[in-house]
């Protein structure tokens, strides 16, 4: 392993610059362009917003009627995996409930962003 050693005041200037480039990468994303059938919700957002239980979204993992990943511990599914449960009559709520998940799933997510920029 080789080892590299620069100048305090170097560090700090490529630092700085890393900083911004991460800026302006975030502030140039694209939000309004992402799918929102592409988006990955946690089973929290799916109960609380479709207003089911948690044992009904485990049943429809267990029967394995609904396709999920599993992250750290936490089951997250697409929102079009979602639709297509309500489509199919697996899940009854409504599509106001449906947008409100999607919508609050957005905000939520631009929140994340804006705190990690502070840090």
């Amino acid at each position: 392993m080789d080892v590299i050693t620069i100048e305090s005041q170097a560090y700090k200037e490529l630092i700085s610059k890393i900083n911004a480039i991460a800026k302006f990468v975030i502030d140039h994303q694209e939000n309004g362009t992402t799918n929102p059938d592409e988006m990955w919700v946690d089973s929290y957002e799916v109960c609380t917003f479709l207003k089911i239980s948690e044992r009904t979204l485990q049943r429809l993992r267990s029967n394995r009627m609904i396709s999920y990943s599993i992250i750290s511990g936490k089951s997250y599914y697409t929102i079009a995996e979602i639709k297509r449960m309500l489509n199919e009559k697996k899940i009854r709520s409504s599509d106001e409930c449906m947008n409100d998940l999607i919508n609050n799933h957005k905000l939520h997510a631009q929140q994340r962003r804006i705190i990690k920029t502070d840090e």
